[in-house]
């Protein structure tokens, strides 16, 4: 990471000094989101609904929150009650996704992006993306889903949805609760309470006095690692098996620290890399003078592929819930996708 990303990060959730700096484009910002907001209300800018129910999963914040593995979660719930769901997702990191296109367990992530090549091969539903997300979900529509859920769609507006999660990082919160830049707040903390559930990972540490009541009643999940997994496919070995060993640990996502603090709570020893969240991580990168294995996240796995040596291993993890409120949720959310279906 630059030196000036990393500086960013501490204005955001360290108190850095000369963060004030960022202040008067934050209030740009502001007053932009204000406006575009209430050109939406206005109906000055045409909003499209889709053919079948749309559920969002987001977040108000810039960085990782740990929603691609809610994502996942969902479809997988969403699909043992019956629907046939597909995913539309962004692509962030492709060269290509401005355009509408699918995305099977073989794209090409530099072409489509990390996330939606992941979401094909652990969500196994059909995968679409595009920076024009209304034709990406129609493509959806016409492979036969029945309800789509959209990767990260919170602030795309036009793109009608019938049920909104938002997920919270509970380690950093909605840090210093300012607007983009000098903040990492994309809308104020008050459109948690217009969600229909928000969702935190772990739960929410150092909550101060403007903690909001959507925040005080949020759901809480975890994400839970058992096993390295080569890249090349060809050993799956438990995560205890490394503890006391030393590990070159790479990870270019939003939250780097919480995958490094993973591996940390197995015994094992962590050297870390940490690239920007969706950054390409070019192979002579990871030729390091030694012996270490090389550990890395799921996400950045994929954009690797699997022809390398044995000391090359993944991480997949797979989010935890406590059953009285995961299956209240689906049941809320099963509810509404019938209705919404019965009303097109």
């Amino acid at each position: 990471m630059s030196a000036a990303y990393r500086w960013i990060h501490r204005v955001w959730y360290e108190d850095a000094p000369f963060g004030w700096v960022l202040f008067p484009p934050s209030l740009l910002y502001r007053a932009l989101m204000t406006l575009r907001s209430f050109l939406y209300r206005c109906k000055l800018i045409r909003t499209h609904k889709a053919a079948v129910p749309v559920i969002v999963v987001g977040n108000i914040t810039a960085g990782g929150t740990g929603k691609t593995p809610v994502v996942i979660w969902l479809v997988n719930e969403l699909r043992a009650k019956g629907f046939v769901p597909g995913i539309v997702s962004r692509g962030y990191g492709g060269s290509k996704s401005s355009a509408a296109m699918r995305v099977d367990v073989d794209s090409d992530a530099a072409v489509v992006g990390d996330e939606p090549v992941l979401l094909a091969r652990r969500g196994q539903c059909p995968v679409a993306v595009g920076s024009d997300r209304v034709k990406a979900a129609a493509m959806l529509v016409y492979d036969g889903v029945d309800v789509i859920v959209a990767d990260d769609g919170l602030q795309h507006l036009r793109l009608q949805r019938d049920y909104e999660i938002c997920v919270i990082d509970g380690a950093r919160g909605l840090g210093n609760r300012l607007l983009l830049p000098a903040g990492p707040l994309r809308e104020l903390p008050s459109r948690l309470e217009e969600v229909d559930q928000v969702l935190v990972n772990g739960s929410i540490e150092n909550a101060g006095p403007d903690v909001t009541t959507a925040e005080q009643n949020a759901m809480s999940f975890e994400l839970r690692a058992s096993d390295a997994v080569r890249l090349n496919g060809s050993l799956a070995r438990p995560l205890e098996r490394f503890s006391d060993t030393t590990v070159h640990a790479v990870a270019g996502i939003g939250n780097p620290q919480r995958f490094f603090d993973l591996l940390r709570s197995y015994g094992i020893q962590v050297i870390e890399h940490s690239f920007s969240d969706h950054a390409p991580i070019p192979k002579a990168e990871l030729e390091y003078r030694d012996d270490f294995e090389v550990f890395m996240t799921e996400k950045d796995a994929v954009k690797l592929g699997r022809k390398l040596a044995d000391k090359f291993w993944y991480i997949p993890v797979d989010l935890s819930m406590d059953s009285v409120n995961s299956a209240p949720l689906i049941e809320q959310i099963e509810s509404r996708l019938r209705d919404c279906r019965d009303r097109r």
